[in-house]
């Protein structure tokens, strides 16, 4: 038997259906302003597949784009479905494709919108395997938070031997990745999170941990080489200061990040790019142990609306996953 027929006849749902659930922003706005609608099965064009998602992150950016807060970067035709990474099942790929097949389990960032639906179709060379020993709740969790925390660590100019990191937001599943690939090549990591994630920190392999509610950074001024700004706002402005002099912040939350360094320090704003060979890679060792992720909660699909504000408004350490199949 196939991996197909086994999946066909554990499954009854994994032949296409001709409608599936969307999570989808009507207007900008509050958690309101989302809906669960029924939208066509869409077709697998060339080079395309179409991916049965039984797997969700939630992440920052789409409670971002929900009020309307990037609508000049995330140019979207209203209703639009959020969510940016998935994984999920090979359905049906399209003319062109080849090295997936029916019934693969693969994951992905999307690099847009559109991961909240039962059905996606989406370039092929975009997706990359599953390990075997992650579930699709695990796999989901991968895509963005990892590659966005490996392109941050990449985009310091220097080697981080014997560097000082610091690490704003490292509780999240981008900090969380950040820590340990900065630990990898050789840092001294600083890191900022909330008193109840300060164990949870520490235990990836973070230095010194910070609470921010409660200590401040002064003690650091003119020490850090490399400061990672997953938190955006005034933090920004209170981490010039604590950069040396070939010092370098870079920052996943503020566009305008350097336009507001001041003289004599840098900044740059990092977005996401696919790296589909890298991604792999590192699912492998997520699944093997050597890299940690973290799920601080699983939701229905239903409870997508409510889980984006809860990433919003401050959650448990880790990544908010949503089982479409609860």
């Amino acid at each position: 038997m196939n991996t197909s027929d086994t999946l066909k006849r554990a499954d009854p749902t994994f032949e296409p259906q001709t409608h599936g659930r969307a999570l989808r922003l009507q207007a900008y706005g509050g958690p309101e302003s989302l809906t669960v609608d029924r939208v066509p099965t869409p077709e697998p064009g060339p080079g395309k597949v179409l991916v049965k998602v039984t797997a969700a992150a939630v992440n920052g950016l789409d409670w971002k784009i929900r009020e309307g807060n990037l609508r000049n970067i995330f140019k979207l035709e209203l209703p639009a479905t959020l969510g940016i990474e998935m994984a999920g099942i090979v359905l049906q790929t399209g003319p062109g494709v080849t090295g997936l097949m029916r019934g693969d389990r693969v994951m992905a960032a999307l690099g847009g919108c559109g991961a909240y639906t039962d059905h996606l179709v989406i370039d092929a060379e975009k997706l990359v395997p599953t390990p075997a020993e992650l579930s699709d709740v695990e796999a989901a969790a991968v895509p963005v938070a990892a590659m966005t925390a490996w392109h941050v660590i990449q985009a310091a100019d220097f080697g981080l031997s014997g560097r000082r990191v610091l690490i704003h937001g490292a509780a999240g599943g981008v900090g969380g990745f950040a820590v340990q690939f900065a630990k990898a090549a050789g840092a001294f990591v600083y890191a900022t999170a909330s008193t109840t994630s300060l164990a949870h920190v520490r235990a990836l392999g973070a230095d010194e941990v910070i609470d921010y509610r409660h200590q401040t950074l002064e003690h650091l001024a003119g020490h850090i080489d490399l400061v990672i700004d997953l938190v955006g706002g005034e933090v920004i402005d209170r981490s010039w200061m604590l950069l040396s002099p070939e010092g370098l912040l870079v920052s996943i939350a503020a566009p305008d990040v350097a336009s507001r360094a001041p003289q004599g320090r840098r900044g740059v704003f990092l977005s996401n790019k696919p790296d589909t060979p890298r991604l792999a890679a590192i699912a492998q060792q997520v699944a093997t142990g050597a890299l940690r992720s973290t799920i601080a909660e699983v939701v229905s699909f239903e409870d997508l609306p409510s889980a984006i504000e809860r990433n919003r408004t401050g959650h448990a350490p880790g990544k908010i996953v949503a089982d479409f199949t609860l």
